[in-house]
């Protein structure tokens, strides 16, 4: 089967099975056209994936359309089955409470997001990096504090968030505590690693062109380093994230995304608590892609990126 007939195919097998969902159809018209519309976006999926020419140049298409059939079967599944709406929303209801609640949504991705996360993700990862400078010039700091930073990476947050609320109020500074305390040590101990990634040959020739340590630095171990560093920085935008929202489970002003959750999963409106976790896997994904979008700007010499390219 050609292209042009699977694309036409799974629109409109898709199309006339949400017509009889919405019409309260019999499941012996809309299984039959779920399963043809399945069967046709798998075979179209594994025809674009099989593609080298359009998957160069389309790579976006193929996981677009994994996540809509995804969403498809979700939205068919939970209403042609009758889950109750506490158990599981359809997606239909979550873009539903998306739209209703987007004031409340927005303000509360400008407490969580714009004033805990940015805030605390810039500190915890800017005062690693020149602590890891620092410590790279001493050994010693180097045999105290690793361990100490594996042992503080231990640390659930659910552990670390009341003491930061206690100590800081109530307010966004706590949260952002929370995140320092979450991303300080990955960022540590990436970047150490990353320094000590040259060997002593590529040390000794900078040596032998008279470089001082600054030269060195800026010219052979942290463009060796740039890897790990990135590394740490796409890991800490998750946990960054995932901080601020755990941590206002302990105590905020009435706004953020984890006081909505907490809050409307006890009012029984899991539609809102979903379009809440909705939002905050949006925010995440464009901050761990814009990340990796500067990184391939800046490590564009690394072999994984010259591998992809080819």
């Amino acid at each position: 089967m050609n292209l042009p007939i699977l694309v036409a195919t799974v629109a409109f097998a898709a199309l006339l099975s949400l017509v009889v969902l919405a019409q309260g159809g019999s499941g012996l018209l809309l299984w039959p056209l779920t399963l043809l519309t399945g069967a046709a976006a798998w075979a179209l999926l594994a025809r674009l994936s099989n593609d080298t020419r359009a998957e160069a140049r389309f790579g976006w298409v193929v996981p677009a359309l994994f996540g809509l059939t995804l969403l498809y079967l979700w939205e068919v599944i939970v209403r042609g089955f009758g889950v109750p709406k506490v158990l599981l929303p359809a997606p239909s209801a979550i873009g539903l409470a998306l739209v209703a609640q987007a004031s409340v949504l927005f303000a509360d991705f400008q407490q969580t997001v714009l004033k805990s996360v940015i805030a605390g993700y810039l500190l915890g990862n800017g005062s690693a990096f020149i602590i890891a400078l620092l410590v790279d010039r001493s050994p010693f700091l180097q045999r105290g504090l690793l361990p100490l930073g594996n042992l503080v990476s231990a640390i659930p947050i659910v552990g670390i968030a009341p003491i930061m609320v206690m100590w800081f109020g109530f307010d966004w500074p706590s949260k952002a505590a929370v995140i320092v305390v979450m991303t300080f040590f990955p960022m540590l101990i990436s970047t150490l690693a990353g320094l000590q990634g040259t060997d002593r040959m590529q040390r000794d020739l900078m040596t032998s062109y008279g470089a001082s340590y600054g030269q060195t630095l800026l010219a052979l171990r942290l463009p060796v380093a740039a890897p790990m560093i990135f590394n740490a920085l796409k890991l800490n935008s998750t946990l960054a994230l995932i901080g601020a929202i755990v941590a206002e489970f302990f105590g905020t002003p009435i706004v953020g995304m984890g006081f909505r959750i907490s809050t409307e999963v006890a009012r029984m409106n899991v539609d809102v608590v979903w379009a809440t976790i909705a939002v905050a896997s949006v925010v995440g994904s464009v901050a761990y892609g814009t990340i990796t979008l500067i990184e391939r700007r800046v490590t564009f010499w690394h072999p994984s990126f010259r591998k992809a390219r080819g």
